[in-house]
């Protein structure tokens, strides 16, 4: 108690707080002055003597004795009270004046746990929003610390007054800007580990923008009634990074009337003058009956007629120098002329001479363009349309391999005499490749590079495939309208190719359509493209549009290799050598391609009477336990695909047919699709639906991007006990044509209507091969091809059998093909799988008036 209190030790050296990484030991230090003794305590207990390193030393300026000690603590110890306190060490020093102790020194377990507490997620914005992304980092000893990084580069708040990090550690960035599109990280580390989130994508998109109206255009009819039209464009700004499109109609129409031209007609002549001094009297007319308006012609010819009133009894006095001078003129003009006339005619005299000398002998010019190898048309066939070939000269025999011809650049494939053409005979039957092979196989070397055509996912229900070789066969997907028939030979001997057929949803594929055009068709791809094929495939798909030729445009897209839309057909327009064909039907459409890849049938309605056929459906609950009650109204394209893809929506929800099925003319007048409900019994229902008609606006409709819209209308029942309903609905086009539903049923228990939309199997499995592929025979069939390909004087060709079958308007088309009818009965097949009538087909052959017409009569048994 008496000591002095300067003489008592002090600290030079103080333990600190530390932590313990991984398992390595940390090091405590403490030294004081003067000191006789010093010891570490830890957690109220002394450290034993012999873990404590001591060093002894004396003060050079004061001479007063130092000691200074170190010890190591484990891992191990601090666990033993981990979770009791919190371990911690402190230093007692000794004097001869007393003792002295340190600050107390804490030792933690260091760590930092894997998972974020919160993590960001990813964002879409819209320009100029503000952005808040949280990040609640993983708990650790010590608390980690937090930056952000985006695209991999750190996010500098000092350098970017846009972006700041709050105390949460939440990245806010005040204003979304384009450059702000990027992926993010949430790093946490300490002094243990590093550690990094799942990134998110923040997307900054920009939605379109209409730009102004343009000027109405001329009127479409110079004279009376016709159409004018403006449109604007989703530029201002338009739509980037997925941002909406712009809403409402990109083109507007309406009607104008142009005043039509009328043109002048001459009023009677008036009466003749009186005798005039110079022995003449005149008479007049005007053009005022009618006279000329809205740009009409004036009339033609003279307003003023004079003559002789004298019947040429007058004196004239004679003629004065200026007619003399006149006379001498025109004589001079007409000498000149007779001259120049003269002069031309030897000129063209002597060029003739020296033409007809020059070429004496004209076969000289002509010798070099005679026709090789083709035969003459036979005198007794008039209806000859085209010259074959002589193949017989050029043709090489080869067992289902490739046979390059003698003398020409396209090589040829030889049926092989298997079992199924030996009652056919010896003749030989040829398949044309359209190019050389090794050029085939770098095309489809080539495209097997691109991404666009890597494989399809399968396993999906619009999705089907099979593997094909020469004797074809044919894929469907199944309830859709879609099918690919892949004749016999269409595939090269001695080549087998697996073959996809595929539905994509309008939404899943970027269609450009420019001005007034609409997707009609689904969007259909097969594959895979470039591969070798010698004959065309037919590929067959539902159209929803009126097939008009006054009112449409109908265009066949593809798609490239880079991803860009062709407009490669022309409806209308096909040229018989084009690689693209179509037989358009009211509903369906038949495309005979060499290609294969991504299609689409796209119309641009060329007056307001192009009509697209809307089916509209009607759907509610199946079983109703609360007191609303929904009725949904669909309105799709009149297809398929798309009635499949809402039957499967509605049986998702639980939902059941209420009305029969109506179809709708929805034209391009650019009015609206509105849908009302009316006579809802009050007294037991009542309607939730705030206005008197909800409305689909036409540009929804018409682009065909969006295969099905539907509105709903809400009914709620006065009591649980009511299940009879009885109300209309109405759909129509404003100005245009409508449809009414009459609904009078039990809401619990009627169900008349689920039948209509059991939906029909097509043919059993998506993909047949070989002769199961076709209703024909193959047999029968090449008996056919032989006897009707060959040109006839009596008609009984393949000509004859495409008038039977309705096909004469594609004669052109079947004559530029090596076998006319292959192509006749490959439609036919396209058309009337599974079910067509082989006995109608057999009947229209046998009356073609062949000699051997025996040899086509098909019974059931032989299919």
């Amino acid at each position: 108690p008496g000591a002095n209190p300067d003489l008592l030790p002090h600290f030079l050296v103080e333990p600190e707080d530390v932590y313990i990484v991984k398992n390595k030991p940390v090091l405590l230090v403490c030294k004081a002055m003067p000191a006789t003794q010093i010891f570490f305590k830890c957690n109220g207990e002394w450290v034993r003597q012999v873990d404590h390193v001591i060093e002894r030393s004396t003060d050079d300026s004061s001479g007063l004795p130092a000691m200074e000690v170190r010890i190591n603590v484990s891992r191990q110890q601090v666990e033993k009270v981990f979770g009791l306190e919190e371990y911690w060490c402190q230093c007692v020093a000794w004097s001869s004046s007393g003792t002295t102790k340190s600050q107390k020194a804490y030792i933690r377990i260091a760590y930092l746990r894997k998972n974020f507490e919160q993590e960001p997620l990813a964002k879409e914005v819209s320009l100029e929003q503000g952005i808040v992304l949280p990040c609640r980092p993983p708990e650790g000893i010590p608390p980690a610390e937090v930056e952000w990084l985006r695209n991999e580069d750190l996010v500098d708040p000092s350098l970017d007054p846009n972006v700041y990090i709050t105390r949460e550690h939440s990245l806010v960035v005040r204003q979304a800007r384009l450059a702000d599109t990027a992926n993010y990280t949430c790093v946490a580390k300490n002094i243990v580990a590093r550690r990094r989130s799942a990134s998110a994508a923040v997307i900054v998109y920009v939605n379109g923008g209409w730009s102004t109206w343009t000027e109405w255009s001329v009127c479409s009819a110079s004279c009376g009634r016709g159409w004018q039209k403006r449109s604007r464009s989703c530029t201002n700004p338009a739509p980037l990074n997925g941002g909406a499109f712009c809403e409402g109609q990109n083109v507007q129409k309406t009607a104008c009337a142009t005043l039509c031209p009328v043109d002048g007609s001459w009023s009677p002549w008036s009466k003749w003058s009186a005798c005039g001094l110079d022995c003449t009297h005149w008479r007049s007319r005007e053009c005022s009956d009618p006279a000329p308006r809205n740009g009409g012609e004036e009339c033609r010819g003279a307003d003023l007629d004079t003559r002789n009133c004298t019947s040429d009894l007058c004196v004239h006095t004679a003629s004065g120098p200026e007619d003399v001078a006149l006379y001498v003129g025109l004589i001079a003009v007409a000498v000149c002329l007779l001259l120049l006339l003269l002069v031309l005619i030897l000129v063209y005299c002597r060029k003739k001479e020296g033409l007809d000398s020059d070429v004496a002998d004209s076969s000289i010019l002509t010798s070099g363009f005679q026709p090789v190898s083709i035969k003459p048309s036979k005198a007794d066939n008039p209806h000859l349309l085209t010259i074959q070939p002589d193949l017989s000269t050029t043709t090489t025999t080869c067992q289902g391999s490739l046979c390059p011809r003698q003398d020409g650049p396209s090589p040829k494939f030889q049926l092989a005499n298997g079992h199924l053409l030996s009652p056919l005979g010896g003749g030989r039957h040829t398949l044309h490749h359209s190019s050389p092979t090794s050029e085939a196989e770098d095309f489809v070397s080539r495209l097997s590079t691109q991404n666009y055509f890597r494989s399809l996912p399968r396993g999906t229900s619009n999705m089907t495939y099979g593997t094909f070789n020469f004797l074809g066969g044919r894929l469907m997907i199944p309830n859709t309208g879609i099918s690919l028939l892949i004749p016999p030979d269409a595939i090269p001997r001695g080549k087998i190719y697996e073959i996809y057929l595929t539905l994509h949803k309008p939404e899943d594929v970027r269609l450009p359509l420019a001005g007034c055009q609409t997707l009609l068709s689904p969007i259909v791809s097969c594959g895979p493209p470039g591969v070798l094929l010698t004959r065309p495939v037919i590929l067959a798909m539902d159209h929803c549009g009126e097939p008009c030729p006054e009112s449409w445009s109908l265009r066949l897209k593809k798609q490239s290799c880079e991803g860009s839309w062709e407009d490669v057909l022309h409806l209308g327009e096909e040229a018989p050598s084009h690689l693209y064909y179509c037989q358009l039907e009211a509903g369906a459409c038949y495309v005979f391609t060499e290609q294969l890849g991504r299609f689409a049938l796209v119309g641009e309605a060329l007056s307001v009477a192009a009509t697209k056929r809307l089916k509209l459906l009607l759907f509610a609950p199946v079983a109703c336990t609360s007191l609303e009650y929904n009725i949904r109204v669909y309105c799709l394209h009149d297809t398929h695909d798309a009635l499949k893809e809402v039957v499967q929506l509605e049986k998702q929800l639980g939902g059941q047919l209420i009305q029969e099925p109506r179809v709708l003319h929805f034209k391009d007048s650019y009015h609206n699709l509105r849908l009302s409900i009316h006579d809802v019994p009050s007294s037991l229902w009542k309607s939730k639906l705030l206005v008197s008609y909800q409305e689909i606006p036409f540009y929804h409709i018409w682009n065909g991007t969006q295969q099905y819209l539907h509105c709903t209308f809400t009914l709620e029942r006065v009591s649980p006990s009511i299940s009879d309903l009885a109300c209309k609905v109405w759909v129509w086009q404003v100005e245009g044509d409508g449809q009414s539903f009459n609904i009078n049923f039990n809401i619990t228990k009627d169900t008349r209507f689920a039948e209509l939309l059991a939906l029909e199997s097509e043919g059993g499995v998506p993909a047949l091969v070989g002769p199961s592929a076709f209703k024909i025979p193959f047999l029968i069939r090449q008996k056919i091809i032989t006897s009707l390909d060959p040109p006839c004087s009596r008609g009984a060709d393949w000509r004859t059998l495409a008038q039977k079958l309705h096909l004469d308007s594609h004669l052109s088309f079947f004559a530029s093909k090596p076998s006319p009818t292959a192509m006749i009965l490959n439609l036919w097949e396209a058309r009337h799988f599974p079910n067509g009538n082989l006995s109608q087909l057999a009947a229209a052959v046998a009356g073609l008036g062949q000699p051997d017409a025996g040899l086509f009569t098909v019974s059931e048994a032989e299919c």
